[in-house]
């Protein structure tokens, strides 16, 4: 029978055991069995980028299973087994037995009832803060990518060493560390959701409001200035962590890469984030990294802990389809900005120029008229689809979301005559919610929260504007802070081309004018964007294309199935309907005095304003 330790003493024992003298040492392969599944992790080929593993299991059934994730991170299913090299198994005696492949991501073995090991080797080069990387600048994982789980002890206490480290390379992760290079999970979830930074990275540690924090970089050093990183941090936590009145924490770890490819992004984790910025963006575009982060960081409460049914459990062998990603991805959006605003990253017009904008792109997608916030959100998992992405089949989660979520705000607002928001509705939730360890019921929970911060019937607005297509009236809802959209017919700049862009990967052309220039010059449906005009494509690849002229020459390298190759036009002009923001002809003290609290993200002593009855 295996020894089944508690963690804490699991982790004393080890650490006693890099302190003893070579005679007193604890034998580290008696003590890891004291929990249920073990890894040992080799980094011994960066420059092949294979990682070698060993999963150790400790006596109990005969038969056992070992599954590998086919997604993490994205709403997309990868087939992390397509990596997979080769598998093989000893029994607690060390002799070879048999392994059979059930499915495309699945192994069984027999005679594991003394215990067991398998190894295998999979190979890890996927860049980016979803994915495992294994090079020789540094190691960087999703631990779910790379790391099978015994399908009946995912909930079982685990171990993860890592050997062959290249000399000078150091860990960066938010598990507890039991050992130099050796941490602990107290179930596979958890282990899972801790990515691991493996390199000669920056760190730099600060406490704010009884919390720590811990900025690791790893990135070429004269592409970033650590000091800024570190005060753009604290403003952010800051804000965040007073906006929702808690700190789920006592340290938070923020991994930064800041890589000279196309692409970028962020993946939050439960007491940790990973974030990736080009690095031509950080310098030009510095508010770009303030974007990512506080939408990353509220994560931490919207998504993490406020986490709706439909997500939980994990499900690492399928789509885990939830219809509620608009409030879980879009609303995070929206709180985001108002984090932006009160941290001082924005101001009042840049913040409706930001709206506007996000208005614009949402009424020009003809789909906003077919698919809802909940279908779109359903659908999430065909986002990596070309097809999926055109204008005319699908809209944003995240951008429908977001305007949503102000929609929201302004309604709550106006029900309550100012003294609540949607400020409250998130910390209703995190108390119901989060702090009960529940999950909330999806769109109802959001509704139910919203009602009851607000002592008004929200029906209407979830039915018409969440699960349906209603057209959104937003003048009926602005006039509350006395704005109105104004909508004007110019002339434009004619790409002849729409994007569209899936999480952790560059813009892809997604919808083109057969009779373009743009088709002429070679563009075509599905090539991915890398640079434009000289400049990587990343996350303000839309501002890059929208400050281009007609008459003038744009010039791409894109990238399909043939390769890389750049494509060059002069581009048109044509009529389109653009939009703005502006202050209502006669603003009322009552308005004036609801925008500064709204823009503030704050509450309102109650207000005389009429009310805007149902939209």
């Amino acid at each position: 029978m295996s020894l089944r330790l508690p963690l804490r003493i699991v982790r004393a024992v080890l650490l006693l055991s890099c302190v003893a003298n070579a005679a007193e040492r604890v034998d580290y392969d008696q003590v890891r069995l004291a929990i249920a599944t073990s890894y040992t992790i080799w980094l011994t080929h960066p420059e092949q980028h294979i990682v070698r593993v060993e999963v150790v299991l400790p006596a109990g059934p005969p038969t056992r299973e070992l599954q590998l994730p086919v997604w993490n991170a994205l709403y997309q299913v990868r087939e992390f087994s397509q990596f997979v090299n080769w598998v093989r198994a000893k029994d607690g005696e060390g002799k070879p037995i048999p392994v059979r492949q059930v499915d495309k991501s699945r192994w069984h073995i027999n005679s594991a009832q003394n215990g067991a090991s398998v190894e295998y080797e999979i190979v890890a080069n996927e860049p980016g803060p979803y994915g495992a990387q294994l090079n020789a600048h540094h190691a960087f994982f999703n631990l779910a990518e790379i790391l099978m789980y015994p399908v009946n002890a995912r909930a079982s206490p685990m171990l993860v060493r890592w050997n062959d480290v290249p000399p000078g390379w150091r860990v960066a992760t938010a598990l507890p560390e039991a050992a130099p290079f050796a941490f602990t999970a107290d179930n596979y979830d958890l282990l899972v959701d801790a990515p691991i930074e493996i390199s000669d990275f920056q760190e730099s540690d600060f406490a704010q409001g009884g919390g720590n924090y811990r900025v690791v970089v790893d990135a070429d050093r004269g592409d970033y200035k650590m000091d800024s990183v570190v005060a753009m941090v604290r403003r952010v936590v800051e804000a965040e962590t007073a906006w929702m009145n808690d700190r789920p924490f006592d340290t938070y770890l923020f991994i930064y890469h800041f890589p000279r490819d196309p692409g970028g992004g962020g993946m939050e984790h439960a007491f940790s984030t990973a974030i990736d910025v080009n690095a031509q963006v950080l310098a030009t575009d510095p508010q770009a990294l303030a974007d990512v982060t506080a939408h990353e960081f509220f994560h931490l409460w919207n998504v993490k802990r406020i986490r709706p049914q439909s997500l939980q459990p994990v499900d690492y062998t399928k789509e885990n389809y939830s219809d509620v990603l608009w409030f879980s991805e879009g609303v995070t959006n929206t709180v985001e900005d108002y984090i932006l605003l009160r941290a001082g990253f924005m101001d009042e017009k840049g913040y409706l120029n930001r709206l506007a904008g996000d208005i614009e792109g949402l009424e020009r997608r003809p789909a906003h008229l077919t698919q809802s916030a909940e279908e779109s959100s359903l659908d999430a998992w065909l986002e990596k689809y070309p097809a999926y992405r055109q204008p005319g089949r699908s809209i944003s989660y995240y951008d429908k979301g977001n305007l949503l979520g102000v929609m929201l705000d302004l309604e709550v607002r106006q029900a309550s005559r100012g003294a609540a928001s949607l400020r409250d509705v998130l910390q209703w939730m995190n108390q119901n919610y989060a702090r009960q360890g529940r999950s909330f019921p999806d769109s109802d929970g959001v509704r139910q929260a919203a009602e009851a911060v607000s002592h008004a019937d929200l029906q209407w607005f979830f039915q018409k504007y969440v699960a349906g297509t209603d057209e959104i009236p937003w003048n009926d809802f602005f006039q509350t802070v006395g704005l109105r959209v104004v909508r004007s017919s110019n002339r434009f700049a004619d790409l002849g081309f729409g994007t569209s862009q899936s999480a952790g990967a560059p813009p892809a052309v997604s919808v083109l004018d057969p009779d373009s220039e743009a088709a002429r010059s070679g563009l075509a449906v599905g090539d991915s964007v890398l640079e434009i005009n000289g400049r990587v494509a990343s996350s303000d690849y839309r501002a890059q294309l929208a400050a281009v002229r007609a008459g003038e020459k744009l010039r791409l390298r894109v990238r399909n199935d043939r390769g890389e190759h750049e494509v060059t036009w002069k581009i048109g002009s044509r009529e389109q309907v653009d939009y703005e923001i502006k202050d209502m002809d006669m603003v009322t003290p009552q308005q004036k005095a609801r925008r500064a609290a709204w823009l503030s993200g704050e509450d309102q002593p109650s207000q005389t304003l009429p009310s805007g009855g149902t939209r």
